[in-house]
């Protein structure tokens, strides 16, 4: 098989570069050139998709999957899919479940409303971003495409930091601030499985939008803290704590606390959608102790966090020390 990836340098295209090479596929990614690296063996085209001529590198070319991570301007989503047009067998879009309107609903699902957003702007938030680009894509390639709605992706390689985040604070041992309850439902996916669905229903030339994540209750937050205590062998103590205790004190869910949003959250919708159509597409997820202990074998060859490839920086996540020292004493 013969992949292009729009990007293949950051969290999602790498992996999805690193996996395709691992099959053997002929492999190109479509650039900048100006973060991280290729795999030896796969081929580099320069590019900047928002530029004038920006695409020029991609002219004859013939590949039969593309896999696009782009969460830029629809209008530039749109270009680059017109201009594989003729090229490109089928369109891989990784999206994200943000485009749904309803964050705090439980059970959404593909045909959920979703954000009001224009396939030819040239900027808005990341909802509409999104949602944007996938009617960009959709418009151009209409069966030929495959929407991917990502949720909350972990696994080596994360370039935000949630898992990795965790994995450092269970390593300074001691008593650790965790939010409860402990059987809280986290749903992700890790990236590889995400990565590897992706190119087999590209290859199958399955199209339509799909929720790619996990089952809601793919782990807890019990198993997720207990899994990085034993990867990393710390002595830790996990102190479990009410959420109504957490929030009194200010510690917001998700970026003091990552990964943790608790029942009655707005956004809590985002870690329980459904995923029939996934499933029965053939995505398979991994138990989280494999995803932890792969994600902490990475972090301690890589040393930290990766910049995000092409991207703005964000702001860090987890909770100051000294906050979380504050709550435990309370």
């Amino acid at each position: 098989m013969r992949l292009l990836v729009l990007g293949g340098t950051g969290f999602v295209g790498g992996a999805t570069v690193a996996e395709a090479t691992r099959r053997g596929w002929s492999v190109t990614v479509f650039n900048r050139g100006l973060h991280g690296v290729v795999p030896p063996g796969v081929h580099r085209l320069r590019g900047d998709r928002t530029a004038p001529d920006g695409l020029a590198a991609l002219a004859g070319g013939e590949w039969d999957v593309v896999v696009d991570t782009w969460d830029g301007a629809p209008r530039a989503a749109g270009a680059a899919a017109r201009a594989l047009l003729a090229s490109i067998g089928h369109y891989v879009y990784v999206s994200s479940g943000s485009v749904y309107t309803d964050h705090a609903a439980a059970g959404l699902h593909e045909d959920s409303p979703v954000v009001d957003a224009d396939p030819d702007a040239v900027d808005g938030d990341y909802p509409q971003l999104k949602a944007g680009a996938e009617g960009a894509v959709r418009e151009v390639f209409g069966e030929r495409a495959l929407i991917a709605r990502a949720g909350l992706i972990l696994g080596p390689g994360e370039d935000i930091g949630r898992l990795p985040w965790w994995l450092r604070r269970i390593e300074r041992g001691g008593d650790v601030l965790a939010p409860g309850p402990a059987d809280l439902p986290v749903q992700y996916v890790d990236v590889r499985d995400l990565a590897g669905w992706m190119l087999d229903a590209g290859a199958r030339r399955v199209s339509g939008t799909f929720n790619a994540v996990g089952r809601p209750a793919q782990t807890t937050m019990g198993e997720l803290l207990d899994a990085c205590v034993a990867a990393t062998g710390a002595a830790a103590r996990l102190r479990w704590t009410e959420p109504a205790t957490i929030l009194a004190a200010g510690v917001q869910p998700w970026s003091d606390l990552p990964i943790w949003m608790p029942r009655g959250h707005p956004y809590r919708g985002l870690l329980e959608q459904d995923v029939t159509r996934a499933l029965a597409a053939g995505l398979i997820c991994r138990p989280v102790t494999e995803t932890v202990e792969d994600t902490w074998r990475w972090l301690r060859e890589v040393g930290a966090v990766p910049p995000r490839a092409g991207r703005p920086e964000r702001g860090p996540v987890g909770l100051d020390p000294a906050r979380e020292a504050a709550v435990l004493a309370a």
